[in-house]
């Protein structure tokens, strides 16, 4: 394996991470959002939701970045 290929197959990896938790978070917004808006009484607050798109971000690349190098590694070679 040359310094070359290593550094695309990070590359990749860290693309395919990011997107994948971008996706993440936007499922999770675009829900909690929803689910807030079709109650009479706001179940969370604009804060909550934030604070949680955070959270759900952080622990999908915490995800996504051990498991996104093993499939990019087997798809490329």
């Amino acid at each position: 394996m040359n310094e070359q290929s290593a550094s695309r197959r990070g590359k990749y990896a860290l693309i395919a991470s990011l997107a994948s938790s971008l996706l993440l978070v936007i499922i999770f917004a675009v829900l909690s959002v929803f689910v807030n808006s079709s109650r009479t009484v706001p179940l969370y607050s604009q804060v909550d939701i934030i604070a949680g798109t955070i959270f759900v971000f952080v622990l999908s690349m915490i995800v996504s970045a051990s498991i996104w190098p093993g499939i990019i590694e087997k798809r490329i070679s």
